[in-house]
């Protein structure tokens, strides 16, 4: 059993690291290690008992407390904040008792309990012992008379083993520019990185590293994300004893959550864990706990599709779309999806949404015709949707203009000419439920691009259920429900998460779609960079890359392929404008891709040369039996004469014999990794190479 129990203490072991809390003297729940796993459960350490230092720095502040409200001589950033009814604001937990669940995923429950007011707090820990994770998740539980105000509650506090110069590695960016990494030094104080979008959001993601001297490939790395598709919040706190402390989960700006009588409230989970080995060590672990736990469909390939959406924009109807398919059909795409344009009303951007059924005009025969037609070619059908827009011009607005996210007294602050549905609501759940139930069942459609092109404002709840700033959550809850139940019913679709490109990727939403459109932004050379801060906690089956028009009279169109094979392959460009040889290249990258998407989509990926930090990058990908691989390399604009740098392969079984393609004689793993090999490239060339174990 990974969960062991003795001495009011716990520890939490995983296959390679392990997590332990205790009681203290002081009765406080703290958190006793977070590294890499000892020999034997008495091995670690007993929980601190700091002593008073003055009178302005009480033992309770220095305690690396679990889950530390605000109560008492506490001064440090507290994990959750409760108001109760008689306008007392702080919290005295005492900790009651605790159990085991003894399944597949063992779990730990911890049970605190408020010395006054019935209040309880459970604390959740779920072990994934192959993946070397622990999931983190809250209870709150008021079994009093009368309502409690929750105004925080994290998902999880985490506590840094003692020590100066931490690094926080997080994301930044913004729309059409994404996934940017950053590390900057901790000090003291408090660092927030967060969204108040209602979604994930472009501007940063919820994932965050800490570090002191690690590198891709060794040292420590203490990692977590969030599986919350909506607000959340990572703050990071250097104290002035030098602990370094962070919390991740729902983001308490404008929250509150009105606590009633016998109606729990549950964080969403936080996943975190633990490496020696590096940055791609905790990348490698998230990828895998993705692809195997979380997709709907599981480590399956996906197929490589074709979007007509740059082809045609609004201006489609069945016959042009079928002359596209035809020619997707021929360069060897396997999906045709039909992006925005094809429902009632819909001649731009400023009309139709929430009317989601076929344009009477566009398709007087229905999207029956034109499945049959993409089906007879070889191809499966996908659709584009928008569920939680509606456009004031479409009959949906005009029947219920109340059920938009609003504020009574205030305009409506339109942006792509579009508000908001307030999907927290249960009958736009179960509106948008029933018409999107009616497409998918009475057509033949494997594949469906959820989009969401706008962030929230005026955020108000006219009449809420409880505290209206319970928006933020309800909202989220609201998406799930729709996009679950949909699920649910047609299990075979493959759904994608798109909002505007990278504005809603997490882990949250990949237990209902298996694929992420990361970016708006399709132009190869960016793509570099935002590929791969995608992939510092994402993995490649997820990740869907376009080949694009974007670009085309710089870059070339093989260079623009070989970016988009990193990830999952799409095409996304004008194939009427694209001369024969284009369409011809096009064909042959894709039956390459063919040739080695699963090792890709499948395998391990290490990112060798970054080129987030240099005009010349380099990235391989190694299947799980270390006996195929393929390599990518890239080079933008450098000035010559260039040297460009050594490429030291990885992944590989050292003994074993590799040939690289391009190389006149195998070589050892150990060989390709050690001594490196080096490939001349010209500005704006790229290739890929094969790698086979003989």
């Amino acid at each position: 059993m990974p969960i062991h129990a003795a001495n009011s203490g716990w520890v939490l072991e995983t296959s390679q690291t392990a997590y332990a809390i205790g009681l203290n003297a002081a009765g406080l729940l703290a958190q006793r290690y977070w590294g890499a796993r000892l020999p034997y459960p008495g091995d670690y350490p007993d929980p601190l008992n700091p002593v008073e230092r003055t009178s302005f720095d009480s033992s309770a502040h220095m305690t690396p407390e679990e889950y530390p409200g605000y109560s008492a001589l506490r001064f440090t950033d507290p994990a959750f904040l409760v108001s109760f009814s008689d306008g007392v604001r702080d919290v005295v937990l005492i900790y009651k008792d605790y159990s085991v669940i003894d399944t597949a995923k063992p779990e730990l429950i911890l049970r605190l309990q408020d010395a006054h007011y019935p209040l309880t707090i459970e604390l959740h820990y779920r072990l994934h012992e192959a993946y070397d994770l622990i999931e983190r998740w809250v209870t709150f539980e008021n079994s009093g008379e009368t309502p409690v105000l929750i105004k925080r509650a994290f998902s999880a506090k985490l506590t840094l083993p003692q020590g100066d110069h931490y690094f926080l590695s997080h994301m930044y960016g913004r729309h059409l520019d994404e996934y940017h990494i950053q590390k900057e030094p901790l000090v003291p104080g408090l660092k927030h990185v967060e969204s108040r979008r209602l979604t994930t959001s472009h501007h940063s993601a919820p994932w965050f590293a800490a570090s002191q001297n690690a590198q891709e490939f060794s040292g420590e790395v203490w990692f977590g994300t969030l599986a919350w598709s909506g607000n959340w919040k990572i703050s990071a706190e250097v104290t002035e004893f030098a602990s370094t402390r962070i919390s991740i989960g729902l983001n308490d700006w404008d929250f509150a959550w009105k606590l009633m009588p016998g109606q729990p409230f549950t964080t969403p989970a936080a996943v975190i864990g633990y490496t020696q080995d590096g940055f791609h060590a905790a990348s490698r672990t998230l990828h895998d706990y993705v692809r195997n736990e979380l997709l709907p469909h599981g480590p399956q390939p996906h197929k490589v599709l074709y979007n007509s959406w740059e082809a045609t924009l609004f201006n489609i109807d069945e016959a042009s779309q079928a002359e596209l398919a035809e020619i997707a059909a021929r360069i060897g795409a396997e999906l045709f999806v039909m992006d925005d344009g094809w429902f009632h009303g819909r001649l731009s951007d400023n009309a139709g949404l929430g009317d989601w059924w076929p344009d009477e005009v566009k398709f007087p025969r229905g999207l029956g015709g034109l499945i049959q037609k993409v089906n007879d070619l070889g191809m499966e059908f996908g659709l584009w949707v928008e569920p939680e827009m509606v456009n004031p011009n479409s009959d949906l607005y005009r029947t219920h203009p109340e059920w938009v996210i609003h504020f009574p007294t205030r305009a409506r602050t339109e942006a792509r000419q579009q508000l908001i549905l307030n999907f927290g609501r249960p009958e736009v759940q179960n509106y948008m439920i029933a018409v999107l139930d009616k497409i998918l069942r009475e057509n033949n459609i494997a594949f469906v691009k959820w989009d969401m092109n706008r962030n929230v404002s005026e955020p108000g709840w006219e009449n809420a259920p409880g505290d209206p700033r319970e928006l933020w959550v309800r909202y989220v809850y609201g998406v799930y429900r729709v996009w679950s139940t949909l699920r649910e019913r047609f299990p075979r679709v493959i759904w994608q998460s798109c909002s505007g490109g990278g504005g809603r990727a997490d882990f949250g939403i990949l237990r209902l779609a298996d694929q992420i459109w990361i970016s708006d932004n399709t132009e190869a050379i960016a793509r570099l960079s935002i590929q791969e801060g995608f992939s510092q906690f994402l993995p490649a089956i997820t990740m869907e890359a376009w080949v694009t028009d974007w670009g085309r009279d710089l870059v070339p169109l093989e260079f623009r392929f070989h970016v988009s094979m990193c990830g999952s392959l799409g095409v996304g460009g004008n194939l009427l404008e694209w001369s024969p040889a284009e369409r011809d290249l096009a064909a042959r990258c894709i039956q390459l891709y063919k040739e080695i998407r699963s090792i890709i989509q499948l395998g391990d990926q290490y990112r060798l040369i970054s080129p987030q930090k240099s005009e010349f990058s380099a990235l391989m990908y190694v299947n799980k039996e270390k006996t195929r691989g393929v390599l990518f390399v890239f080079r933008v604009v450098m000035p010559d004469p260039a040297n460009l740098p050594v490429i030291y392969l990885k992944g590989l079984q050292p003994e074993a014999l590799y040939r690289v393609e391009g190389f006149d004689r195998p070589r050892s793993g150990k060989a390709w990794m050690e001594a490196g090999i080096k490939i001349e490239l010209k500005n704006l060339q790229s290739k890929v190479l094969k790698i086979e174990q003989i």
